[in-house]
Order: C-alpha cells, then sequence, then structure tokens
C-alpha cells in the first residue's frame, strides 16, 4: 500500500476518534461551537450561482497575505465568487471584518475523505488556490480527481519540513505533483518545491508585501491616542510567553530615563492578556486590560491590548515596534505591518516565518535585530534617547514596504490564464 493509501485509510477508519479530536478543541475554544459541522464537510450556506474560485489560507498570517489577492481578484472578475477557508477561530474572526462582498468564509473541513468529499461536492469550485504552505494530502488529491485547476501561492517550506518531505517522497511526489503552478516566495523556497515534484515553480515575490495597511477604526485611533497623550510609548505586538517578561523589563530600564513612559503589550493569543497582566503586577507595575475596558491612565505603565482585531489600531499609535515571535523560537511574525505604518522596528533573531521581509529591512537597516532580552532592553532605550534615529528606521521601513508592493501585480499576472480559462458563467446545477 502506497503512503498515500494508507493515509487515506487512517482518516477513514479514525472518524470517532478525530470527532473526539475536534470536540476537545470545541472545550478548549479552539473551535466555534455555531459552525463546528463545518470541519466535517457540512456547508452552512448554498454554494452562490456561477463561478466560485476557492481560495484557501490556513491562519491569521495566510488569511493577512491573502486580502489583497482576493481584492485583485474581485476586481479582475467581477462575476466570480470566492470561498475563503481557513481553519482557525482567530482567522475567521480577522475576515469577518474584512472580506468584501462576494467573498465568503468556510472553515476548511478535516482531511478525512468522506468530509473532503461532502465539502467539494457541495461548493464544486472551478479554480483551488492554496495560500503558503498547508498540504492535506486528501484535500488536494479530491481537488484534483475532480478536474479542478490547482496553484500553490506565496509557497513556503521550512528546512525542517522540507527534511521530513524528503524521508516520504512518494507521497510529496503524489502530493505537490499534483499542482499546476507552484509560485514560491523566494529563488530558495521554489529550489525546496522542484526537489519535492512540484512540477512548475516560478518566484513572484512574497505575496505578504503585497497586503494592504491592518485597518485602524478613526475614532478608535482618536480615542487612543488621547488616552496615550504625549507620553512616551511603545509596542511590543504579537508576543509569546518569555517575550511578555523582556518587555517588562526593557520598560522597568528606560523608566529610570523616562519615568512617564508607557508600554503597550499586545499577546499573540488574547487569551493571555490576563497572564500578561499578572506578570506586570508582579513586577510592581501598573496595568490596565482592554480586554476589560480598562483605559490607561496617567499612572499606567502596561497596557495589555489583549483584543481580537485591533492590530493596526496599536500600530497607528506606536512610534515603536517590537514584533514578536522573534526572541521566542517561533518564527517571527510579520514586520511589514508595523512597516505600513512608519514605525521603527525590532525584531529578534529567529525571523524564519518572514525571513524575505526581515533581509529587506536588514537590507536598508529598516530594522534593529536584538539578540536576547538585554538587547531589548538597550534598543527600547537608545530608541527613546535618539528621536532622529527613531525617525530614519521608521522611514526606512517604510520606504521597503512601498517598493516591494509590486509583488501583486506579478502573482496576477501569473494567475491570467487561470482566470482567463474561467467560464464566463457557470449553471447553477452544473457539476464537476
Amino acid at each position: 500500500m502506497s503512503l498515500l493509501g494508507a493515509y487515506r485509510l487512517l482518516g477513514d477508519t479514525a472518524g470517532s476518534l478525530i470527532e473526539a479530536y475536534l470536540d476537545r478543541r470545541l472545550r478548549q475554544g479552539k473551535e466555534d461551537p455555531a459552525r463546528l459541522p463545518e470541519r466535517m464537510g457540512i456547508a452552512s450556506r448554498p454554494r452562490p450561482p456561477g463561478v466560485l474560485v476557492w481560495l484557501h489560507a490556513a491562519s491569521v498570517g495566510e488569511a493577512t497575505s491573502a486580502l489583497a489577492l482576493v481584492d485583485a481578484l474581485l476586481a479582475q472578475r467581477p462575476d466570480l465568487t470566492l470561498l475563503v477557508t481557513t481553519g482557525t477561530v482567530t482567522s475567521a474572526a480577522l475576515l469577518a471584518g474584512r472580506l468584501p462582498p462576494r467573498a465568503l468564509h468556510h472553515y476548511v473541513p478535516v482531511d478525512r475523505r468522506e468530509w473532503v468529499e461532502r465539502f467539494l461536492d457541495h461548493w464544486r469550485p472551478d479554480l483551488a488556490l492554496w495560500i503558503e504552505s498547508e498540504l492535506w494530502p486528501m484535500l488536494i488529491v479530491e481537488t484534483d480527481r475532480r478536474g479542478i485547476p490547482m496553484v500553490l501561492i506565496n509557497a513556503r517550506m521550512s528546512r525542517k519540513s522540507a527534511r521530513s518531505w524528503r524521508f516520504l517522497p512518494g507521497l510529496a511526489l503524489d502530493v505537490l505533483g499534483r499542482f499546476d503552478l507552484c509560485l514560491a516566495r523566494s529563488i530558495e523556497q521554489a529550489e525546496r518545491f522542484r526537489r519535492l515534484g512540484a512540477p512548475t515553480v516560478r518566484v513572484p515575490g512574497n505575496l505578504k508585501f503585497a497586503a494592504t495597511p491592518l485597518p485602524a477604526d478613526p475614532a478608535a485611533l482618536a480615542e487612543l491616542r488621547a488616552m496615550i497623550g504625549d507620553r512616551p510609548h511603545w509596542l511590543a505586538a504579537s508576543t509569546h510567553d518569555g517575550e511578555e517578561q523582556a518587555a517588562i523589563a526593557a520598560h522597568r530600564a528606560a523608566a529610570a530615563r523616562h519615568p512617564d513612559l508607557l508600554t503597550l503589550i499586545m499577546p499573540r493569543h488574547p487569551k493571555r492578556g490576563a497572564a500578561v497582566a499578572s506578570l506586570a503586577s508582579e513586577a510592581g507595575l501598573t496595568v490596565a486590560r482592554r480586554a476589560l475596558g480598562q483605559a490607561p491612565t496617567p499612572e499606567t505603565a502596561i497596557y495589555v491590548a489583549d483584543t481580537l482585531g485591533e492590530m493596526g489600531l496599536f500600530l497607528a499609535s506606536s512610534p515603536i515596534v517590537f514584533v514578536g515571535g522573534s526572541l521566542a523560537p517561533k518564527g517571527g511574525h510579520n514586520p511589514l505591518e508595523a512597516a505600513h505604518f512608519g514605525c521603527a522596528i525590532l525584531h529578534g533573531p529567529d525571523m524564519r516565518n518572514n525571513a524575505e521581509m526581515a533581509e529587506a529591512l536588514q537590507a536598508d537597516q529598516a530594522a534593529l535585530c536584538v539578540t536576547d532580552a538585554a538587547a531589548l532592553k538597550a534598543a527600547i532605550g537608545r530608541l527613546l534617547d535618539d528621536p532622529a534615529e527613531q525617525a530614519r528606521l521608521a522611514e526606512a521601513a517604510a520606504n521597503v514596504a512601498e517598493r516591494n508592493a509590486g509583488v501583486l501585480d506579478r502573482v496576477m499576472a501569473e494567475l491570467a490564464n487561470f482566470l482567463n480559462a474561467l467560464p464566463p458563467q457557470k449553471p447553477e446545477n452544473a457539476r464537476a
């Protein structure tokens, strides 16, 4: 039996175990109770008539990357509908407020053949676009079996994942060989996909450079700026365990020279807000939590931004931003989000998930790489003391974001033949 056959058999026979796994995730708050059937391929709405393009973006990072592409696709083909799938509650919440008309969100089914077939039989996409790196064998195989063209966009694979796939060469070829086109985000990534069996690979660049600035509600922005006033302040964004402690230590050191300093901490997972607040309180600092409706007062030292969908608001309010997931070994979050707002950017040494962006920023001396908590402490103090250097970094970062924005045009050019091949209108009762 092939590896793909073994994978299929495992999914076919483990239905009750997979359902138990989903139930556990539901209890942990990682699934949406109102839409849990979607994870089993049960649609929550009818398929709209006409041409439908399916775009899969695994989680928040991929969904954010996809938004500019969604707008471009709908502008180029006004007759189509986009079905955007993700697998996390946080990505669904992000897309709920940002998807345009004619773009629908649905949770991706778990990669079990029965559920995948149910999903595909209902939605009958005319074209499938996959963002970045989440490669589910049953979804790919069943999509290909129906003759639906597939394109992998902004393709990336870590060295570790590539090594794992190389131990499974038959499975890698059986999965990647089914894509009609692979658009890699860098030359290095392109070589990994070629070695694993992707038949046609091109390199238009990193789609994350095409992302539009995150939204920031004007009224909320004015309110937040009024709360902060003219106090010196900085933001630790998308932080993980260990990085909040580093941010608090940096605050305490810098507050010796800037006693009215306000440090904003936005944990990557808002549910950690209470834990972050406790860390600050234990350090003897006054804390306010946005999730509790608390506003920072003049006495507040740490403001915990533990809400969803407000990253743009806090980036727009912060002259200095530390990009989290980079001191903790998480691969680093997207520094372009801060560059769009003209922030002076700092990040840790682990930026493997956004290596091309980090390299572009470093090439223009548009970001500071801090190697550890002590280096973060020193860098925050230095930038607060040196407004000219802070302004130079901010301008350089904004220039990098603007210069690389052309990647979306290159991706759309690669997709042109697939879009042109779509029927102008598909009868509602047509079957793939």
